[in-house]
């Protein structure tokens, strides 16, 4: 890569869209590295479904506590109107 000249402030950009010039963004990565990161992407992804699981769980637990508690507040005063 040329030398970084602050008076072109495209010169950058401009050396990374060079066909055949290398691109600090995307190294090139062997089949074997890919593979490997499919594999990592897959085990991320794999802990945020589990992860998503259980807040799903913990809001509908949260949601039967609150249906649960307004029956017994029901219960204990049945006159008295149900607040949303």
């Amino acid at each position: 890569m040329s030398e970084f000249n602050p008076s072109d402030p495209f010169g950058f950009f401009a050396n990374m869209m060079k066909p055949g010039g290398t691109n600090p963004f995307m190294p090139p990565l062997t089949e074997e590295e890919i593979d490997r990161k499919i594999i990592e992407c897959k085990t991320v992804e794999q802990w945020l479904a589990m992860q998503v699981g259980m807040l799903q769980m913990t809001v509908k637990t949260l949601e039967m506590q609150k249906a649960g508690l307004a029956a017994f507040k029901q219960s204990i005063d049945p006159n008295k109107p149900e607040h949303s």
